[in-house]
Order: structure tokens, then C-alpha cells, then sequence
């Protein structure tokens, strides 16, 4: 990121995007594919995939949404890695226009390029933009498992949701033009241009029978035949399309806009095929090998495995040991990697619908009987560092606040100027009064544990263990199957909890288990769960400790702590300081009522074959977005990118 997120809302014209390409024909963009040089390309991750191909509506794992970018693409916005900013994508929108009302309401008018297609050769209209809105917040969703997204920044949301109404801050001008409009009730927002994301999905294949209408008031899902008179677009229908275990566009999406389409998944792999008719992403590439695979790594014998050719890319690898073993084989066995800082961490998070756990001092006790330091130091050595708040340590707020991105503040172009000077002066004294020092690191102190415990009142009762009102702290932690950190847990956490009088069974789980209690699609009576979770670049904690409960993953809701997100995503766009001062708040409060314990955040490394050019994991957020513009062809001769880290104060510094 070269400069910090700098949102300017322009009420202007903008130029037209020049086009990545002059063919406007599925066929034209088939005839320029050309075969690559190596057909495939197998690529591991040592988390497993659910099979959630479609949408986060179900759940977000990691291994889930990089499939997503293979398979579903020309979002209307991207985020611009140089700009460190959103912006249309030049590769779907050729202009725009954006206005504000006398409300204060502001409308995106936005022209679509005609070239985009779908696999099956369809074309991709307004009209496919205008039925992802409608799908992705439609209360059927809710009635068959999923979590509809909360776009109440959209004018007409209530009205849609709640009275059937026409989605009126949608419309639909011609087939390539759509218009947005944000309401003014949910401005300011700091990432503004964020809240337009949206992939077309095909209403064909998820809805068919329907269409989106527009009669001036907003879009909508009607019959196509209208003279079927009970609608089509009902739950039983999306839980057919989308759900069914094995045509289902959840898991097998058929028709897609993507790089690649998918050929199967059963379970623990998937197997993709390029799409000839993908005409390329914002910096005009496309995908060139043929045929992916991507699969479940042993966590223990993956790099082996990569050496010996089982794997071409193994993404996300985090544990030391195994980062240790793949920098070893570098010379003898033609591997690469690249690195780059985690967008999120890990963390334990507390069930606070059970008894105990509903009290700040348990969750508090808790924290300070877990040896944070030598579990992270355990676990991922010099390649993570302990984290004491909702953050991770490649998110441009902890670089700012860190020193390792610099502050927004122009330089005045005239140094003789002493009110610009002295301003200048004043902007980077406040960017550096920014810090963490508010945060309570939690170190281990079982004094404090006890002393917490006894001002709530648990007292030891005949086995040793804490009780009050008849609720005993003999507690549950479960944690994905597969993973190595029950070792470390015994170590730094289960014996000092032993110590206060709380006991802890741990459980490994699989993971689509553990993520299914993790977002209570099943009942759960676990007490603590052990994840971790990458933020999306649009920062909004808001949605995550809002009023309603409306995300019951730890079932928390703290009033200060859901005021101060709100204050950060009410910010000014540009207003980089106000932000960040409310930023600061938000970690404070957060770190106070902990709804979960902060771990660890960390630098994720890929290991691949050397001869795998062009593979800029870092400029990308996924893997999936990073295998478009890559290519098998003859290695570099320069030296890898080199990485100094310097481990004494268990702070990762990154050397680009």
C-alpha cells in the first residue's frame, strides 16, 4: 500500500476507462486464449475448504473465498493496491457520475462495459447487478441458513426487507447502466465507494423462472410468466438451486464470471478449468495455465511434498517449523516463496451466552491465566507477533500507527511558507500521539486471575473448582481438527486455568464443524472456540456488535464498545486522522469487554516452484486473485525478495 486510504468524494464526471480489449464477443475473447506451456498447476492449504463457492452468506472461510475469486469476478469496484484506495474497476465500469441530493443522499451512476460474459457465453448487464442486490439481501436467505448481508446503506433497504417494496436505491437505466444511491442516514462512511461492491450472479441458474423488473420505483423479482400468480422466488427454490449437496450453486456453481470455472469438488477437493470467455481483470490479465487443483496440505509433510512434486503452490503457511523446513530446501529443491502480513489473527472467542462466561472478570480471568508470549513464540516463532486488540498486523491502521506506512500529510511545496510549515508540523505530531499504550496486553498473572474471580464471586468449591449460583467453571475449548496448537494451549493456557480453579477440556473438531458452531447454524455449548478470521478491506466491526444480535458469534453486545465502530465507519472519507483516533477507541473498548482473546497475528508465507513467474501474492489478497496474472516460464536469476526480521522485541518489520 503506497498511500493510506484517501476517499475523496468527487460529484463530477468521470473519464471513460480505456477498454482492456476491442472484441465485445464471447468468441473473440475464446480465439485470443492461447495454450500455456505447463497444462496444471496443484496448489495447497493446510485449512480446508467447506464447499461455500458462492457467497459469504454461509460463512467465510479463508480456502472458501479464494475459490471465490477464481470463480466469480468484475466486481464494480476494487481496491487499488497503488492508490491504497476504492475505486470502479476500469475493467467493468468505462464512466460514472455521482450526485448528492438536497437530502444528502448519494447516487452512483454507473455505464458497464458490454464485453462481459458469462462461462456458458450469457451476457453480464445491470440487470445481473441489480438481482445480486436483491439476492444477497433477501430475507428467504435468512429462512434457509444463511445471514443476508445488511446493506442498510442503500436507500429503499427497509422497505425491501421489511414491507416487499421495490429496492428503490437500486435502479436499473438500461442494460449497461445501473444506478446506486447510498442514504444519507448511513453517511458519512469512511470507505464510501466500498459499500458498491457487487459480482453479478446469474438469475438463470439461481432463480430461474424470475427476472428483475424496474418500473421506475426501484428494482424487483417478479415471475417471468405473469401468469403464474404464486412467486417463484421462494425459499424452497434457492435451498433447491443454491444448497443441493451435488448441483447446488453453493458448491458447484456451473455458470460463473470468473478466471476459471469449477469441473468438481468432493468434499476436500476442487478441480477448475480456465474460462476462454474471461476477458481479464482490472490490470488486464488473464489467466494462462490451464487446469488448477486445490486441495487439503498436511501441515507436516507439505513442503516435502512440494519438493517432490505433489505440490506446484502452497499457500498460507504459517506454522515456523514448516516455514523453517521450506526456506532449507530453497537452493536443493527450486522452490520460491513470497511473504506477506496477515489482514487478521488468530483468537480464542468466548461463547457469552453461556453462564460463566456472560461476566467481563471470568472472560478477564481467563485472559490473564494464557502465557500469550511463549505460545505465540511456540507456535509461530519469528514469523508472528502477539496482538492485544481486533487487528492485524497487514492492515494499513496498524502499519500507520506502527511508523511502518507514514502519515498522510503532504509536504508544502514551499518551505519558506511558515503557516503551511507549521501546519505540517502540527499534522505529523498528531499522527504521532497516535498509539496502543490504552491496551491491557494481558500478560499471565494468575494473581490477578484469582483476584478477579473472588470480586465476582466464584468461590473454590469440594473439587477444586470455581462456582457461583450453582454454575461451575469447568469449561470446553474445541479447535480445528488438524491443528497443532493443542500442545502449546496444555502448556501456556490449561495448566494456569488449573491453577485458578477452572478447568479446561480441549476438543479438536472438524473444521466445517467447528465453523458451523462458530456461527450457530447448530446449537452449541461450547465455551470457548479457537479460530481465526482475515478482515475484508472495508473495515466495519459495527455489523459484528450491533444492537439486534445480529452476529451471534459470541453473542456480546457492549453499547460503548458497538459506538465507538460506529464512529470509525462514520468518519469523513479522507479523514485518515479522525479515523484512526476512533480506531483507537474501538481496540481500548474491545480490549476491555473482550468478547474474544487476541492472539496472534502473523506473515503468511507461499512456497512454490521457482519456476511459477509472476506470482504477486502480496499485491493481492488471495491466491485465487494472484494465479491470474501468473505464469510457468523460466526463473529469475536475481535473488529472492529478501525479508529482515528482527526478532528481539517480537516485532515483524518488512523490507519491500
Amino acid at each position: 500500500m503506497k498511500k493510506i486510504c484517501a476517499l475523496l468524494l468527487c460529484f463530477l464526471l468521470l473519464p471513460l476507462f480505456p477498454a482492456l480489449g476491442e472484441g465485445t464477443q464471447a468468441e473473440d475473447a475464446a480465439a485470443e486464449t492461447e495454450a500455456p506451456a505447463k497444462e496444471s498447476l496443484v496448489v495447497g492449504n493446510p485449512t480446508p475448504m467447506r464447499g461455500q463457492f458462492f457467497t459469504e452468506l454461509w460463512g467465510n472461510s479463508t480456502s472458501d473465498a479464494d475459490v471465490r475469486d477464481l470463480l466469480h469476478a468484475y466486481n464494480l469496484i476494487h481496491w487499488d493496491t497503488e492508490l491504497g484506495m476504492f475505486t470502479v474497476d476500469p475493467s467493468v465500469v468505462s464512466g460514472m457520475v455521482v450526485t448528492a441530493d438536497a437530502q444528502g443522499n448519494h447516487t452512483y451512476v454507473m455505464v458497464l462495459y458490454n464485453d462481459m460474459f458469462y462461462s456458458d457465453g450469457s451476457p453480464i448487464t445491470a440487470w445481473d447487478y441489480a438481482f445480486s442486490y436483491l439476492l444477497t439481501i433477501a430475507p428467504e436467505i435468512a429462512e434457509i441458513g444463511g445471514s443476508p448481508m445488511r446493506r442498510e446503506q442503500i436507500a429503499g433497504y427497509q422497505a425491501y426487507i421489511e414491507n416487499g417494496e421495490p429496492l428503490s436505491g437500486v435502479r436499473v437505466l438500461s442494460d449497461d447502466t445501473l444506478s446506486v444511491t447510498l442514504d444519507h442516514n448511513y453517511l458519512p462512511f469512511f470507505y464510501e465507494m466500498g459499500l458498491l461492491s457487487c459480482n453479478p450472479y446469474p438469475i438463470s441458474v439461481i432463480a430461474p423462472g424470475v427476472e428483475v423488473r424496474d418500473d421506475g420505483m426501484g428494482v424487483y423479482l417478479h415471475n417471468i410468466d405473469d401468469t403464474v400468480e404464486e412467486p417463484l422466488f421462494t425459499p424452497e427454490l434457492l435451498a433447491q438451486t443454491i444448497l443441493d449437496p451435488e448441483t447446488g450453486y453453493q458448491s458447484h456453481p456451473s455458470v460463473v464470471s470468473g478466471p476459471y470455472t469449477i469441473l468438481s469438488w468432493d468434499g476436500t477437493t476442487a478441480e477448475f478449468e480456465l474460462n476462454p470467455i474471461y476477458k481479464g481483470n482490472s490490470r488486464g490479465e488473464r489467466p494462462s495455465i490451464r487446469r488448477l487443483t486445490y486441495t487439503l496440505a498436511d501441515i507436516d509433510t507439505m513442503i516435502g511434498d512440494l519438493a517432490e512434486g505433489r505440490f506446484d503452490l502452497l499457500n498460507k503457511v504459517m506454522r515456523a517449523d514448516t516455514i523453517l523446513d521450506g526456506m532449507n530446501r530453497m537452493g536443493e529443491a527450486g522452490l520460491a516463496f513470497s511473504n506477506y502480513p496477515r489482514l487478521g489473527l488468530s483468537y480464542i472467542s468466548f461463547s457469552c451466552e453461556r453462564p460463566a462466561l456472560s461476566s467481563v472478570k471470568v472472560r478477564q480471568a481467563i485472559a490473564s491465566c494464557f502465557d500469550r508470549d511463549a505460545a505465540v513464540a511456540d507456535y509461530t516463532s519469528a514469523f508472528g507477533m502477539r496482538v492485544d486488540g481486533y487487528f492485524g498486523i497487514g492492515q494499513w491502521m496498524y502499519g500507520l500507527i506502527t511508523g511502518t506506512i507514514p502519515p498522510p500529510v503532504a509536504v508544502p511545496e514551499d518551505a519558506n511558507d511558515a503557516a503551511a510549515m507549521a501546519k505540517y508540523d502540527a499534522d505529523l505530531a498528531a499522527y504521532g500521539e497516535l498509539n496502543l499504550d490504552g491496551l491491557d496486553p494481558y500478560g499471565l498473572d494468575i494473581e490477578k486471575a484469582e483476584a478477579l474471580l473472588e470480586e465476582d464471586g466464584w468461590r473454590l468449591n469440594a473439587e477444586g473448582l470455581r462456582e457461583k449460583d450453582g454454575t461451575v467453571l469447568d469449561l470446553r475449548l474445541i479447535y480445528p481438527e488438524g491443528n497443532s496448537i493443542e500442545g502449546t494451549f496444555a502448556e501456556c493456557f490449561q495448566a494456569n486455568l488449573e491453577k485458578v480453579g477452572i478447568r479446561l477440556t480441549m476438543e479438536a473438531v472438524p473444521m466445517a464443524e467447528l465453523l458451523s458452531r462458530w456461527y450457530q447454524q447448530e446449537a452449541r455449548e461450547d465455551d470457548l472456540i479457537y479460530l481465526a478470521s482475515n478482515f475484508n478491506i472495508v473495515f466495519d466491526p459495527s455489523v459484528n456488535f450491533a444492537p439486534d444480535g445480529s452476529w451471534t458469534y459470541t453473542n456480546l453486545y457492549d453499547e460503548a464498545l458497538y459506538n465507538a465502530a460506529v464512529d470509525m465507519r462514520t468518519t469523513e472519507p479522507g479523514d485518515v486522522l479522525t479515523y484512526m483516533r476512533h480506531w483507537v477507541e474501538f481496540q481500548e473498548r474491545f480490549n476491555t469487554v473482550l468478547p474474544m482473546i487476541p492472539v496472534y497475528s502473523n506473515v503468511y508465507f507461499d512456497f512454490y516452484r521457482e519456476d511459477l513467474q509472476n506470482y504477486n501474492i502480496a499485491e493481492n489478497v488471495t491466491w485465487g486473485q494472484a494465479i491470474v496474472g501468473a505464469y510457468f516460464g523460466q526463473a529469475e536469476e536475481e535473488a529472492p525478495e529478501e525479508t529482515d526480521m528482527d526478532t528481539g522485541d517480537g516485532e515483524v518489520v518488512f523490507f519491500e
